[in-house]
């Protein structure tokens, strides 16, 4: 680097609590349990690591991944301590600012999964890092996302590119595939998410996350390009997953990097609406966490680097993210267009074939809950569109189909909200109860924290006899936090 200073590595340094001697020490006790009771570090190597951003040689890197892992409780890969694992002469800025060089995809997808299963087995708790800026992520995919597709197997073949010890990273070298093998791969996806919609990210989260570390080990073999572009895409859908089912328990930082993997998966595979896809994900992470902003910088990157290759209902789904975003901001007059072109765009998707798997679950009902949840929203601002929601949120219910509880959930959660802001406490106390007959059978943040925000609307009507027993009953069922009760802080790493 040249004494530049390592601002990545210097940033997590200072979450840990950690003295530069005290990190010494670790790194060479860590090392020697690894296999390597050679290394010596001291506290000035450690600072020239920090302050002159001087790159340690293997298995350093590793050793410090490990390290900070279990010191934050997420993952963190070696690309996020600052360092280049090729140990390029210079660093160009032909890599645009990603977060890793395109070709370097594969080897960071099973390193950050086989972290991620590591921290699940140990059973640690996050420490509620803090999410990169939208903004930095979109000046950095930018001018990558808008290239023109490069397939892994056209891509340069390094020298055993994903090789690692197995008491490193914990996993197997998997084997090349056959196109029966990617067949079930990609009816595995299939199975995953349909349990995802139905009880919730919280308990397949990591038998996802497995999957995707024997995938990112099988595209370390030179397949066919057919083959290839198909394991490309099972990655694609897997790190999606792994991401919204992280977002779905609380896990904010793992679920933004997963989301950030799945859109290098897919423009690897040469799928730019998959990859736009993957962003419009951790635009809707960033509404929910109460940063609409940021997400609308995420959609803007998401629509312009999906392509013309997306279909209308793919476009369509993307503008209910982006009203979301603006409904979150009091934008109503945007939010209404843009939710008029969704409409459009829903409906002229008719006539041009099947949608993409990854977007069958983006039906009229889905439509219908995005519009009720963009005008509840809004409502927040606009009590006026109250009526709205309860109108979309009514015509999601009547479309929804058995294995979407906890869409169903979140509709009947927005109609309760709508009511009580449109002052019909009555309706919306019936609501609130149907939402509350299932919301203990699925695994999902989301949902409690949907409730929450409910629960707060309740306040107003506390003397109603019956919503009086209704704030009883959601206190009693909603999960304790740290720092809070019922109402306490909604969102942390967990």
């Amino acid at each position: 680097m040249g004494n530049v200073a390592n601002t990545r590595l210097a940033d997590l340094f200072a979450l840990t609590g950690w003295s530069k001697g005290e990190l010494a020490r670790l790194v060479n006790r860590q090392a020697a349990a690894m296999g390597h009771p050679q290394l010596a570090t001291d506290t000035s190597r450690v600072r020239r690591w920090i302050d002159t951003g001087e790159s340690p040689r293997d298995p350093v890197p590793k050793v410090l991944s490990v390290l900070f892992t279990e010191r934050l409780g997420r993952v963190v890969t070696i690309e996020d301590l600052g360092f280049d694992r090729r140990r390029q002469t210079s660093r160009k800025k032909a890599d645009d600012g990603l977060p890793w060089a395109p070709d370097r995809t594969a080897a960071v997808l099973t390193e950050f999964t086989g972290m991620d299963l590591m921290l699940n087995r140990r059973g640690l708790v996050g420490a509620g890092a803090a999410l990169a800026s939208s903004t930095v992520i979109s000046n950095a995919m930018y001018d990558w996302l808008h290239s023109d597709p490069v397939l892994a197997a056209d891509a340069p073949v390094l020298d055993d590119p994903l090789h690692a010890d197995p008491a490193d990273y914990d996993r197997y070298e998997a084997a090349p595939v056959g196109s029966q093998e990617v067949d079930s791969l990609e009816a595995s996806v299939q199975v995953f998410r349909a349990w995802d919609a139905s009880r919730g990210g919280g308990l397949q989260r990591k038998a996802v996350v497995g999957q995707l570390n024997e995938v990112g080990g099988m595209l370390s073999y030179h397949h066919p390009a057919h083959l290839q572009r198909r394991l490309w895409g099972v990655a694609a859908n897997l790190a999606v997953l792994a991401g919204w089912m992280s977002h779905d328990i609380g896990l904010e930082p793992t679920a933004q990097k997963y989301f950030l993997i799945a859109a290098h998966a897919a423009r690897e595979g040469g799928d730019r609406p998959r990859a736009g896809e993957a962003l419009s994900r951790a635009a809707r992470q960033m509404v929910h966490l109460g940063k609409p902003e940021q997400a609308l910088d995420l959609m803007k990157l998401a629509q312009s680097g999906a392509g013309e290759q997306s279909l209308p209902r793919t476009r369509a789904m993307l503008h209910t993210i982006e009203a979301w975003a603006q409904a979150s901001m009091g934008r109503g007059q945007a939010m209404r267009r843009t939710l008029g072109e969704a409409e459009e765009l829903f409906v002229s998707d008719r006539t041009d074939g099947p949608a993409p798997d990854w977007m069958q679950n983006f039906d009229e009902a889905d439509l219908h809950g995005m519009q009720a949840l963009a005008y509840r929203t809004l409502a927040e601002h606009d009590p006026a569109a109250a009526v709205q929601a309860q109108h979309h949120a009514k015509q999601a219910l009547g479309l929804r189909t058995e294995g979407h509880e906890r869409s169903t959930i979140f509709d009947y959660l927005s109609l309760a909200s709508a009511c009580f802001i449109a002052d019909d406490p009555d309706q919306a106390d019936r609501y609130a109860r149907m939402a509350l007959l299932t919301i203990g059978q699925t695994s999902s943040h989301r949902t409690w924290d949907r409730l929450r925000e409910m629960y707060r609307l309740t306040g107003r009507y506390s003397d109603y006899t019956r919503v009086r027993e209704l704030r009883q009953e959601i206190e009693s069922k909603l999960p304790r936090q740290k720092g809070g009760g019922a109402g306490g802080a909604r969102y942390r790493e967990a």
